[in-house]
């Protein structure tokens, strides 16, 4: 088999010469662990630090979801009852007040302003009461539509800081990158090597020009730098959540991180590299239902002189990390190549449900049902939906219809959830699919349906 490192290799080196990215450091994740990584560029590798800007936004969320686990604060009540400086950020005509919800999934409605914003992570605090008590420009109505706001993600910081009296950066630091091992991922310029910033100016590579901006008010928005080994952990630990596998370290509980994995607000119809996909924001990451990947989470960073981009196929425990020191760098393409190369390797598998002992013990009663059929029997294992729905004669002859007098055999259950499934049957030298699906009250089948296999 073809090793995931010669697979992506490939790929990044394509990314490196169409961004003409000076360095570019790149890693895969796969059951649990970085699998695969490589770099390009003097002395970088998976543990040189790059600002990862935006995707900064997934730990500031998972923050705010700790809080709300633990009672602090409400996704839905109003910003401006947790910070009064912030009750003239309101929506046009007559919209409903601005929450974290609407924060978090970015249907708060405000402008987007990834170029100001960018030159504002030291924003102070003077200067965001200023833009506050004015009073910012929205796009859209809130709660409309999605639009991309980092201001958004300053208004969280403030009432983070007012509700408990910590930055979100202490935070983070306490509640994710201690527990978490990611001690190579700081808010402050890295100390020794890390990846300088630049920009392509007329086709030629210079350097980005102005040093990196430090930690401030807007930072909750994308003041991070971190490693690919360290967000190799952070990816995993996001996706653990999906596959049931939870190691419990950080303080999140799992149920919050497929929350933040989980659209909220609709983007639309989203091309990446010519393919076009259903997408949506979630709380802090983007979700994409890929016709080939399947539903797809992750976030882009950007910034000038940093182009980052994590990705992975939730519930597969397989991701990618792309990190560059040019301007925007479209870390996004790579990171859907990559991982679609590995798809089309046999490397991603399709998540599956494993039938529960419930489903297996409804589809074995139906099949011996059907082979033999007794309405005392049916009447023990059917909704009361189902006789009224058909009789039992039609039911009963339609059974014996179909297996012509033949055997019957369960040859095993497939699951779509914890009350549906597909009872995949023999009937002589046939084989069959028998769909079925279980009623919330005593899960008994409530209909089922024959399906060529």
């Amino acid at each position: 088999m073809t090793s995931m490192a010669a697979i992506v290799a490939p790929v990044a080196q394509r990314s490196i010469d169409e961004c003409q990215t000076p360095a570019m450091a790149w890693g895969v994740v796969a059951n649990g662990a970085l699998m695969a990584a490589d770099a390009v560029g003097d002395g970088v590798n998976e543990n040189t630090p790059f600002r990862i800007a935006s995707m900064t936004k997934s730990f500031t969320v998972a923050v705010v979801l700790g809080l709300r686990d633990d009672g602090v604060l409400s996704l839905d009540r109003p910003v401006a009852d947790y910070a009064p400086e912030l009750a003239n950020v309101a929506g046009p005509d007559d919209s409903a007040p601005i929450t974290l919800r609407h924060l978090l999934s970015m249907s708060g409605g405000l402008a987007t302003d990834d170029p100001w914003a960018d030159r504002h992570l030291d924003a102070a605090a003077d200067f965001m009461n200023e833009v506050f008590v004015a009073g910012p420009h929205f796009a859209v109505r809130t709660g409309d539509a999605f639009e991309y706001s980092n201001l958004g993600f300053a208004m969280i910081g403030r009432v983070v800081r007012t509700v408990t009296g910590r930055c979100v950066r202490d935070h983070v630091d306490e509640r994710l990158l201690g527990p978490l091992g990611m001690a190579n991922t700081t808010w402050d310029e890295p100390v020794g090597s890390w990846a300088r910033p630049h920009r392509v100016r007329d086709g030629v590579v210079v350097a980005e020009g102005f040093a990196p901006l430090p930690d401030g008010e807007i930072a909750p928005m994308g003041g991070l730098w971190s490693t690919v080994s360290d967000l190799a952990r952070w990816v995993c630990w996001l996706d653990e959540a999906n596959i049931g596998q939870d190691s419990r370290t950080g303080s999140l509980r799992a149920s919050s991180r497929r929350e933040m994995q989980t659209m909220h607000t609709y983007v639309g119809q989203s091309a990446l590299d010519s393919v076009s996909a259903p997408s949506g924001y979630g709380f802090g990451l983007l979700v994409r239902d890929d016709q080939v990947l399947g539903h797809v989470a992750g976030h882009s960073g950007g910034l000038p002189g940093y182009g980052s981009n994590m990705r992975w196929a939730k519930g597969t425990g397989v991701g990618v990390i792309g990190l560059a020191n040019v301007t925007y760098a479209p870390m996004s393409t790579f990171t859907h190549r990559a991982l679609t190369e590995l798809h089309r390797a046999g490397l991603v598998s399709t998540p599956t449900v494993e039938p529960s002992a419930l489903l297996r013990e409804r589809a074995k009663a139906l099949v011996e049902l059907l082979s033999n059929w007794s309405d005392q029997a049916a009447r023990e294992l059917f909704a009361d939906n189902v006789e009224s729905d058909e009789s039992f004669d039609r039911r009963a002859d339609d059974a014996r219809r179909r297996m012509g007098g033949e055997p019957i055999t369960l040859l095993g259950v497939r699951a779509a959830n914890r009350t549906t499934g597909t009872a995949m049957i023999s009937v002589g030298t046939r084989t069959l699919a028998i769909e079925f699906s279980l009623s919330p009250a005593r899960a008994l089948i409530q209909e089922y349906s024959w399906k060529e296999a």
